[in-house]
């Protein structure tokens, strides 16, 4: 996608190459445009969203400022090439930088698994490294361990040298007060050891001249005596330029067979320079990661708090803020039109939302509290006068031209950006050729935003489907904009206003205004009293939030004040029912001891079982009146035929069928039926509550009554085999009935009972589970069943 020129996408690349640390990076920056690749955006920016956590947390990894290495690796493409061992000591400094980005990136790959995944695109390029450092140092010299025979050569040219120089120095010694010599030192002339030598005493010392000074005063002569030693010399340097250029030449080879590695990491460092770098604008300019919406009638385009970068920019180096934009479309409001007065942000303000869609398609974060956009195929701006005098264009024509252009290119997943839309021409058909032409770019289903001045424009934002009315602020007061676009109704154009503000005199001010027609003049005042109630409804409307939001805070604090206080009650419940527990525990021990010592066996065990169920009773109604809603009492009125009530140790629900003599009932739990005593009822249910089961297409009818089976089952005294039998019978009933709890007594003795029975509730189908009963109810001569519920 190319950016419009008028949007300043190059100059916010520029902005955030400030961020950037390296050539590699600037150059990467370049390459950056926006992208129409939904699934490549949201990698991206994943990736970035990792940046900048890890610039929190870790700060940037290092990069430093390091040379751009392409144009060595462009070189080392040409075979039979040879790097130059300064180049060789810079792509050394660069290979360092990578591999200390690898270790950064690679060090947390549990919370920052993105970027480790980067970190591992940087090759293992260690052995290269040590190559390079171990053959060249700074400032760019071969190292003499290079190679065993250039260590061999330059141990010779170090020997050939000091004979040189103990040859020199002897005959220095021998003219030395003879006024032959200028200076009595030796230096080196065209790579040859020489002596200083005044020009009028030459011929005292027989060499070769071979440069003289700026003077002419001095002759550096090479002495005939030196001559052999210094070809020799000669030749020791020659030989050992040979050897370095073999070497360079074959560390060279051995660099273009990594140069592969080495393009990754070069661009991978350019990569994670440039991520960073969008990571520190994001922290910066306090920004925000932007999501795409989906597709069709899902598109939306929402700003929340938005502000125009390169705007902040300039004006954070004056000390001022910008005033942050909120805008919203979605598929059915697609376009927005933008009134107001003059310098009162219009343009800038299409100008923020066309450069931040720019900035998300391509992976950058926006200067935004919430960003959430389509992905658009392409942004159309005709912002700006782009009259041409060399091609003879008007404002008006440049105008047409642009949006002819708009309209052959803009599709259904377009943005355009239409500025004083209709401008240049007569209002009225300005007007109604703006009008015409937003509408054709909504039937094309375009998000457009539009500015204008022209009344017509405005009635038809005002009537016309799918389009939202806005306005830039005005304040009537200072007459001055506030920058702040506000939605729902056009603005008035303020032209007057900002004029005398700007300096005309009041007089002309005045009779401009006497030449408005009375229209102008009642559509100004109307769009003025709107925008007063606007005013008072967002204020309101502000204030029941704040209600509301005081409200449910409120209402959070006292459901915490409950809970609080039930909590304490339950806890003060709690306590209280264990205390009178505990002195009902203390107390019945104390009445049995008196009956045992005063009483038989018999006896005693009848008073410790009715102490037992006393307790069973007084802990079921504790429990109910403590966790479950209140029971209806069993009514001292006689029971009704008819109606429901829940039965001890039975689960289901039964319905009372026939009241017997005797105080006995027949009652129906489910198909069953059975007679059983008005002790046994626990409550009665509320008939409308319980929906009884529908019965069966079957009768069934018993050969003998039914007696209801008791809860519990005595076989002391049995073999083995029969008490087998008649526990099995037992639960058989047991679980007709619904009963949730058995007890089968079978005494101490051998435990022979105890076990047979014991493996019988371990494999029988109706048992949930069985365990020794309570020593209130039997110890270890007794066994407790638990059964399971019918379905």
């Amino acid at each position: 996608m190319q950016p419009p020129d008028a949007l300043e996408y190059d100059q916010l690349k520029e902005l955030i190459g400030r961020y950037l640390g390296t050539a590699l990076g600037r150059r990467r920056l370049g390459s950056v445009f926006p992208i129409t690749d939904r699934e490549v955006l949201e990698r991206e920016l994943s990736l970035t969203a990792e940046a900048i956590a890890r610039l929190e947390r870790r700060g940037k990894p290092p990069l430093g400022a390091i040379a751009d290495p392409q144009p060595l690796l462009s070189r080392l493409r040409i075979e039979g090439s040879v790097l130059e061992p300064a180049e060789l000591l810079e792509l050394a400094t660069f290979l360092r930088r990578a591999l200390d980005l690898r270790s950064s990136l690679l060090e947390d790959p549990e919370n920052f698994p993105q970027l480790a995944a980067l970190g591992s695109r940087i090759p293992e390029l260690e052995s290269a490294l040590h190559r390079l450092d171990e053959t060249v140092e700074p400032p760019g010299i071969i190292c003499d361990h290079a190679s065993p025979e250039l260590a061999r050569i330059r141990r010779d040219i170090d020997r050939q040298q000091r004979s040189i120089r103990q040859t020199l120095e002897r005959i220095l010694h021998d003219f030395r007060g003879e006024g032959v010599l200028q200076d009595e030192f030796i230096t080196v002339r065209e790579g040859r050891f020489v002596l200083p030598v005044v020009a009028g005493q030459k011929r005292r010392l027989e060499g070769v001249v071979h440069a003289a000074s700026g003077s002419g005063q001095t002759l550096f002569i090479e002495p005939l005596e030196t001559i052999e030693q210094n070809n020799e010399l000669v030749r020791l340097q020659n030989e050992e330029s040979r050897e370095i250029h073999r070497i360079l030449r074959e560390l060279t080879a051995s660099l273009r067979l990594a140069a592969p590695a080495l393009e990754q990491a070069t661009d991978t460092m350019a990569y994670a320079d440039l991520l960073f770098a969008k990571a520190q604008f994001a922290r910066d300019f306090g920004c925000s990661l932007p999501a795409f919406s989906a597709g069709g009638e899902q598109r939306r385009l929402v700003l929340d708090a938005a502000r125009h970068p390169l705007l902040e920019n300039v004006l954070r180096r004056q000390n001022r803020n910008v005033v942050p934009l909120t805008v919203e479309l979605n598929a059915s409001n697609r376009i927005l039109l933008i009134s107001g007065p003059n310098t009162g942000g219009k343009t800038v303000a299409m100008k923020t939302v066309g450069l931040l869609a720019l900035m998300a398609q391509s992976a950058m974060p926006v200067p935004a509290a919430r960003a959430i956009l389509p992905v658009f195929d392409c942004v159309l701006a005709d912002i700006g006068d782009e009259q041409s005098i060399e091609e003879s264009l008007s404002s008006f024509s440049a105008h047409v031209q642009a949006l002819t252009k708009m309209l052959a290119t803009a599709t259904a997943d377009s943005l355009v950006l239409l500025d004083e839309l209709g401008r240049a021409t007569d209002p009225e058909e300005g007007g109604a050729l703006g009008a015409a032409v937003l509408e054709r770019f909504r039937r094309k289903g375009c998000f457009i935003l539009a500015s204008t001045h022209l009344t017509p424009l405005k009635a038809y934002g005002a009537t016309a489907e799918g389009v939202v009315n806005a306005a830039m602020g005005f304040n009537d007061i200072t007459l001055t904009p506030t920058f702040e676009l506000k939605v729902g109704a056009p603005g008035k154009s303020a032209g007057l206003e900002i004029a005398a503000r700007l300096g005309l005199p009041a007089e002309l001010i005045a009779e401009a205004r006497q030449r408005l027609s009375r229209s102008h003049i009642e559509l100004s005042n109307f769009l003025q009293e709107l925008h007063a109630r606007l005013e008072r409804v967002r204020a309101l409307e502000k204030f029941l939030k704040e209600r509301v939001a005081e409200v449910d805070q409120r209402e959070r604090q006292l459901e915490e004040q409950y809970q609080r206080r039930l909590r304490m009650e339950t806890h003060r419940l709690e306590q209280r029912w264990h205390d009178l527990m505990s002195r009902f525990e203390s107390e019945a021990a104390k009445v049995l001891a008196e009956i045992r010592s005063a009483a038989g066996r018999k006896s005693a065990e009848q008073a410790q079982l009715r102490v037992s169920r006393l307790r069973r009773e007084a802990t079921a109604q504790a429990e109910s009146a403590s966790h479950g809603s209140p029971k209806s009492p069993v009514p001292k009125s006689p029971l009704q035929e008819g109606d429901y009530v829940r039965l001890r140790n039975v689960r289901s629900p039964a319905r009372v069928s026939r009241i017997l003599p005797g105080g006995r009932l027949e009652v129906e739990a489910g198909w069953l039926r059975m007679q059983v005593e008005a002790d046994d009822i626990e409550e009665v249910l509320n008939s409308a509550a319980v929906e009884p089961r529908r019965q069966p297409p079957m009768q069934l009818k018993a050969s003998q009554p039914w007696d209801p089976p008791a809860s519990e089952i005595n076989v002391i005294g049995k073999r083995a085999e029969e008490a087998v039998e008649e526990v099995e019978r037992f639960l058989d009933r047991a679980a007709l009935a619904n009963l949730a709890r058995v007890r089968i007594v079978h005494g101490y003795g051998m435990g022979i009972l105890r076990r047979s029975i014991a493996e019988l509730l371990a494999h029988n189908p109706h048992v949930e589970r069985f365990y020794a009963a309570p020593q209130s109810e039997g110890g270890a001569g007794a066994t407790i069943a638990e059964l399971k519920e019918s379905a």
